[in-house]
């Protein structure tokens, strides 16, 4: 493809774009195919002559969004907000449209020193102090697996460097809430931890990580001679945004010489808002800290900010130099290669850059102002609701519910919340997404997608009061 055979695509899919974007609305939320489907009406074999753009078009239409469900949909209420801002999406243009690495400073200035630029408007923006410095990385799973190599290198004075974990004499722990997201578990298998070394600390009834049973977790694995080594607190847990202690388990931290790593996915966005900032009180005690901007703040993803204290002790842990990447001014930048797993990376921070800019500060606040209050308006009305329940505090946009017909209890009673859940993601109309909390199952309306509004947070409601009917 020559550049003016681009220049004519690219108004094409700009266009494309643009008016998919604009009847999202009239959209079936959850796409209706098969299992298998959307493979059939796909050529078994490559072609083998080149193929019009206009032919790519006609099957993004016919075959690829009726195989999507639509994420930035104003009913898309399941998992969580995954927005991508219009601004967004053209820094990414941006990003794959320039086509550079970043194997090292020299290899690509302009990525590495925006991205330093814009991590630290980040910091600013959610109240961390200088004290932090940080970097993009794909996704919490990755930075989180950042965070336990880094507690276990630490703790081990640097076994990487020796024989691994296979020569410890003895086994490293880590603790963390049975709430916490499936990728902490991941994490600490890859770092080597195995699973009988992954702490489950009990939480109490809001579903916040027990400061007493840490402690006491703690004192029991030195005891049988085991050594505590990280402790992975969260705020905002997927399933039900819960808030674990982090100054108190902050505290417990620093005396008992373990790492500390938060996982702040998802609500690490709201800390923009000042007034949500109580919620990681004590942050200034962790060693690391994830945050998605590629969920509720609204760059396209991935684009997952991984913000660190000890900055040299990360460059120690996965620094590697060979010769062929050296260059004259190592000693006076910051090679993003030794700030992660990947020796390449994508100019992500353009995502970053070009939303911030284009919102300003204030008008993402305002967004987020806007899904938290439509959240308490929504917990409201179940709540007063007779046979509606709210099973967990709402303290951002997420809202636990359960419908609870008199007389209906376990089994039966997830049979019924299965069948409404599956009867309202069928209708088109929105998508939600089923849960279990206390073993129970139950499902979770997660508002903040970038179009929805009080309007279609309302016509939610109605149809769920008519779907536990049927």
């Amino acid at each position: 493809m020559t550049p003016e055979e681009f220049r004519q695509a690219g108004y094409q899919l700009i266009d494309w774009i643009a008016d998919y974007r604009a009847r999202l609305a009239e959209l079936p939320v959850m796409s209706p195919v098969a299992p298998g489907e959307v493979r059939a009406q796909l050529p078994p074999a490559p072609p083998e002559q080149p193929e019009p753009f206009a032919g790519i078009l006609h099957d993004l239409d016919t075959i690829i969004v009726p195989g999507v469900s639509h994420w930035q949909h104003p009913s898309f209420f399941g998992y969580f907000p995954a927005n991508s801002e219009l601004a967004s999406v053209l820094g990414d243009y941006i990003s794959t449209g320039l086509g550079i690495i970043g194997l090292s400073w020299q290899s690509s200035p302009a990525l590495s020193e925006v991205e330093e630029v814009v991590t630290d408007w980040m910091r600013q923006m959610v109240g961390l102090s200088e004290a932090w410095s940080g970097v993009i990385q794909d996704t919490a799973s990755t930075s989180t697996l950042l965070a336990l190599l880094c507690a276990r290198e630490r703790a081990t004075d640097y076994s990487l460097a020796r024989g691994g974990l296979q020569a410890e004499p003895r086994p490293l722990v880590v603790y963390t809430s049975p709430h916490s997201h499936s990728s902490v578990e991941k994490a600490a298998l890859l770092a080597g931890f195995g699973r009988v070394n992954v702490r489950t600390i009990a939480t109490d009834a809001s579903y916040a990580m027990l400061v007493d049973a840490l402690v006491e977790a703690i004192a029991a694995d030195r005891a049988a001679g085991a050594q505590p080594c990280a402790i992975v607190a969260t705020t905002g847990t997927t399933a039900t945004t819960a808030l674990d202690p982090i100054d108190a388990i902050g505290e417990i931290a620093q005396r008992e010489g373990l790492w500390l790593h938060v996982d702040a996915a998802m609500a690490g966005s709201a800390m923009i808002l000042p007034e949500c900032r109580w919620m990681w009180q004590g942050i200034e005690r962790a060693d690391s800290l994830v945050l998605n901007t590629h969920k509720w703040l609204g760059v396209a993803f991935d684009c997952s900010l991984y913000f660190v204290r000890d900055t040299q002790h990360l460059v120690r842990v996965m620094s590697t130099n060979p010769s062929y990447l050296q260059t004259a001014v190592d000693d006076q930048v910051k090679n993003l290669r030794d700030w992660g797993i990947p020796l390449g990376r994508r100019f992500r921070a353009l995502k970053l850059w070009c939303l911030i800019r284009e919102q300003g500060v204030a008008g993402l606040q305002a967004r987020l102002r806007r899904d938290i209050a439509n959240a308490q308006w929504f917990a409201a009305q179940v709540r007063a609701t007779p046979g509606w329940r709210v099973l967990a505090p709402v303290p951002l946009q997420t809202i636990c519910i359960r419908h609870e017909p008199a007389g209906l209890a376990g089994a039966a009673l997830d049979a019924h919340t299965q069948a409404w859940a599956e009867r309202a993601n069928r209708s088109g109309s929105v998508y939600l997404t089923p849960a279990k909390l206390d073993g129970q199952w139950m499902v979770r309306i997660s508002i903040g997608a970038l179009p929805t509004e009080r309007a279609h947070v309302e016509a939610l409601w109605t149809l769920l009061q008519q779907v536990v009917q049927a």
